[in-house]
């Protein structure tokens, strides 16, 4: 198990100096948000792909992947009735998991809740068919590229379309593909389920289908930020042999980056310790 954090909170930073601040605070790896690296995908070169990853290389992160996935462009939807729209969706998707594997990544997660909600007006069991057609591409896409495509339930506040881990897991089994699976987003399941969170991770844990795991408090800052206790929840996955990355994500931007970083890896270090779980060493 490893310590990962989402780039996007550090805002106006080179993507070196996040690697570099990152690895010095003992952070494993950084996971990535595209629309911080271009306005599409095309923007971000084959030269500047080789960068970041030489970037991340020196320091010694492992790039984890991608989340935010459908933020920029603008026009792109997962279940539009328009076919036209599902196939442009679809041929981005395919462009980001190219640049997850260029980069290095291992899993993309797939929230991006304004790019999936169901418009008053739509059918929804036409809409789940639609959005299963795009995973099913994405999930081809993703072997080719040994790559996990991950399924994240939101809050219903966020969307109305996929809102648990259940039918995260139902849509997974219906692609029933080894390359599409399912992620945990501790903000959005406790909204759901609230102090069922360690159950849902047990159950979800038995499927086999879990590939990542964003830690964050529901009041959208980070571990440690807040009442949520993570203790239980990173011994739940250690028990488990979880081998994936635990990922710092945060919707709160305050104070500032250095803050939010220094403490929250800070917090998880000190539970990992407790489990005597190895872990990297700050450098500063």
């Amino acid at each position: 198990m490893k310590i990962s954090i989402c780039n996007e909170l550090f805002k106006g930073w080179d993507i070196e100096r996040v690697f570099d601040y990152a690895a010095r605070l003992g952070y494993d790896g950084v996971e990535l948000a595209p629309f911080t690296l271009g306005e599409t995908v095309s923007d971000i070169s084959i030269a500047y792909r080789r960068r970041i990853r030489a970037a991340a290389d020196r320091v010694g992160i492992k790039i984890v992947g991608l989340h935010w996935l459908l933020v920029k462009p603008e026009g792109l939807y997962i279940n539009h009735p328009d076919d036209s729209v599902r196939k442009k969706t679809q041929n981005y998707l395919r462009e980001l998991i190219d640049l997850c594997g260029d980069l290095g990544g291992s899993v993309l997660v797939h929230g991006s809740p304004q790019q999936r909600n169901i418009k008053e007006g739509w059918d929804p069991g036409e809409a789940w068919k639609s959005a299963r057609e795009t995973f099913q591409v994405c999930a081809e896409a993703a072997q080719s590229r040994n790559v996990y495509y991950c399924l994240e339930a939101l809050t219903a506040a966020d969307t109305n379309f996929i809102n648990t881990i259940d039918q995260a897991l139902k849509m997974v089994d219906e692609i029933d593909h080894p390359n599409f699976q399912t992620m945990l987003d501790c903000r959005s399941i406790h909204a759901s389920a609230k102090s069922q969170l360690p159950r849902v991770l047990k159950e979800t844990l038995e499927t086999g289908k879990l590939k990542h795991v964003h830690v964050n408090d529901p009041n959208g800052r980070g571990p440690g930020f807040g009442d949520l206790q993570f203790s239980q929840l990173l011994k739940i996955l250690h028990k488990a042999d979880y081998e994936g990355f635990v990922s710092v994500e945060v919707f709160d931007f305050e104070p500032d980056p250095q803050t939010i970083a220094g403490r929250s890896v800070g917090y998880l270090h000190g539970i990992f310790e407790s489990l005597s779980i190895r872990t990297r060493i700050a450098h500063f």
